[in-house]
């Protein structure tokens, strides 16, 4: 019975790669996580309450907020205040983790009002994902065009994120769909981070020719940041979640311009070429989403650090870091809001954002399926100094 059980989930795990078993190596970091239940010196209130599976938070210069939700709704926060009607409602295919994911704000907002959504939609019997434009009207959203169409969509790994760079290029996370092949795949847009430009053109130093791929080897990205000191672009990762007989092995990692980031031929940090090893990788299952660098004085002893949402751990996770000559080295990984019994206080965490009032906020995802719901849930929460 146990060898029937165990061929059952090999063949669940494996055929769908086609591959063979990858190089795994260990956790890059030379630090263990540190269990902080009520963070460092900050306390946390209820922002927004009562969202529907939320996936993404941006603020607008006026302090207007946007936050996406799965189902297909984008909510408007005015004056700190959900508004009841929708800012924009969009025609998504909401399976699994699909539907309405990232949000982006034009650079140039709001002199080019626009706002950028990414979601998974369905059309005959195939599943894709796209990211299209709105005009920002106030009160409401309208459509304006489709910015890049047709990435691989499914029930699972759609990826997700977006945002603009320091360059004004807008970067977008595409994952795999749980067909890992696609990742080292350079024709498909599956598994990578994608760069184009505000109207969805392919800039023209890209890293290969006349595509819109900047890296590859990715399973599920679903958090992009730079560092405001150094425009370093970092991506968090979800590693395996059976795949290979593999659970765990999440990341964050470094992206260089053209750089393939292992998937599936390398898991975790086996220093194999032309591989490159993440910066941390937790082999507890963690799997990061957003993540964010605080940038602002009101909470001062939390600047220049990185912040990660985290799902299954159901932690908010700060990432301090040592820089010499442009390379980093991890000093210390704080797993705030939880405990090392998995006691946490808010549950699942999406997205992890820096507000205009100097604040940080984050959003739960406890309405998602797999979560333990909460009174209130989902909400927007915001941290601020005790």
């Amino acid at each position: 019975m146990l060898r029937t059980v165990f061929i059952a989930v090999l063949i669940f795990a494996i055929p769908h790669t086609g591959l063979c078993f990858p190089s795994i190596g260990g956790e890059p970091q030379d630090v263990k996580d540190v269990f902080l239940p009520e963070g460092d010196s900050v306390k946390v209130e209820s922002w927004i309450d009562n969202l529907d599976i939320p996936w993404s938070l941006i603020f607008l210069p006026d302090g207007r907020a946007l936050v996406s939700e799965r189902p297909g709704r984008i909510k408007l926060v005015k004056d700190g205040k959900l508004q009841p009607f929708p800012y924009a409602k969009i025609d998504v295919h909401h399976s699994g983790e699909g539907g309405l994911m990232g949000l982006a704000l034009h650079p140039e907002f709001p002199q080019k009002p626009f706002i950028y959504a990414m979601h998974t939609y369905k059309k005959d019997r195939d599943i894709y994902n796209r990211v299209i434009r709105l005009r920002d009207n106030g009160e409401t959203g309208v459509f304006d065009r489709v910015i890049i169409d047709r990435a691989p969509g499914g029930r699972f790994h759609n990826g997700g994120r977006i945002a603009f760079g320091p360059d004004g290029m807008l970067y977008i996370t595409a994952g795999e769909t749980f067909t890992a092949r696609l990742a080292q795949d350079l024709n498909s847009s599956g598994g990578k981070i994608l760069r184009v430009t505000p109207e969805g053109s392919i800039p023209g130093d890209n890293p290969f020719k006349n595509s819109p791929v900047y890296s590859y080897g990715h399973r599920n990205p679903q958090g992009l940041a730079w560092d405001p000191d150094t425009g370093a672009l970092f991506e968090s990762e979800h590693g395996p979640s059976g795949e290979y007989l593999l659970w765990g092995n999440d990341e964050i990692n470094i992206i260089t311009r053209g750089g393939n980031y292992g998937w599936p031929e390398a898991v975790g940090a086996p220093g194999k070429k032309p591989y490159i090893d993440p910066l941390i990788v937790w082999k507890k299952t963690t799997p990061p989403s957003g993540i964010t660098f605080y940038r602002d004085e009101k909470l001062a002893h939390l600047r220049g650090d990185l912040f990660a949402a985290t799902l299954g751990s159901e932690a908010l996770i700060r990432i301090r870091m040592k820089r010499h000559d442009n390379k980093y080295t991890v000093s210390r990984i704080e797993r705030w809001f939880t405990d090392e019994d998995d006691n946490s206080r808010y549950g699942r965490i999406r997205d992890v954002v820096g507000g205009p009032d100097g604040f940080l906020y984050f959003i739960s995802n406890n309405t998602d399926g797999r979560g333990r719901q909460r009174p209130g849930d989902d909400h927007i929460y915001r941290i601020l100094p005790r």
